[in-house]
């Protein structure tokens, strides 16, 4: 069975896509979890007081750096810019929408998958009607090569995690702790707690855990059509090899 892909970019009211316009070195990348919004902030350039400022006014600063390599910044927002957004015109089309929105140099860019080519052209039609939009690309795709990001929900990868192995795992990583080498330890981010030493580590453990084991679906996904193996790793023996 054949599907529909088609890329396209719009312009309309948007603080997002402003923002890119305004600030053209800009890339944000939108993703829509079950209760906020997530967005990824990134340019090669330096970022002036007035970026920062703007990007501060945008939700809550989850992670921030700068350096040679320019900005790199990711925050939450709510859900209160999706109310009539586009992507309720993409499911009135029965067009499936594929993460992220990238606002960039003033155009919002999106890509959805359809069953029927009559419900894209349905879709940019009705989009044509009170908005810029300019269409990309609009291509037919074989089933088995939908999208990877489609069928594995972000929000998944936190599924089963509690509020304290979320805090912990946040403060670890904020902190350094995953980097090489790392910049701080179990026990200096301990004593920033109001837990003990084991009750944070065990936190955190699970929360590794959890998270390693709901991304087992997306790595499966990954690597489900690579061939290569470039750890030449030995296979387990069968009891049949074992015996001989």
């Amino acid at each position: 069975m054949s599907l529909y892909e088609a890329s396209f970019r719009v312009k309309h009211e948007c603080p997002y896509r402003e923002i890119s316009e305004r600030h053209p070195d800009l890339t944000i990348r939108e993703w829509y979890l079950s209760d906020c919004q997530v967005l990824e902030i990134t340019s090669s350039e330096t970022p002036t007081d007035d970026l920062l400022a703007e990007i501060d006014s945008l939700g809550t600063i989850l992670h921030r750096s700068i350096d040679d390599s320019g900005l790199h910044v990711v925050t939450q927002a709510c859900l209160c810019s999706l109310e009539g957004s586009i992507i309720d015109r993409f499911e009135e089309y029965n067009c499936l929408y594929q993460p992220p929105t990238i606002h960039r140099q003033g155009w919002e860019h999106y890509s959805v998958i359809a069953f029927d080519e009559g419900d894209v052209r349905a879709l940019i039609r009705d989009l044509e009607s009170d908005r810029d939009i300019d269409v990309l690309s609009k291509t037919a795709i074989e089933e088995q090569q939908i999208p990877h990001s489609m069928l594995a929900p972000v929000d998944q990868l936190f599924e089963d995690l509690t509020d304290r192995q979320l805090a912990a795992l946040r403060l670890a990583l904020e902190s350094g702790y995953y980097e090489q080498p790392r910049k701080t330890s179990l026990r200096e981010l301990a004593e920033r707690t109001s837990v003990a030493r084991s009750t944070y580590e065990e936190h955190l453990r699970k929360a590794e855990n959890k998270l390693l084991t709901n991304a087992g679906e997306f790595l499966r996904l990954v690597t489900a059509t690579s061939t290569g193996d470039p750890l030449h790793v030995e296979q387990p023996r069968t009891p049949e090899q074992s015996a001989d």
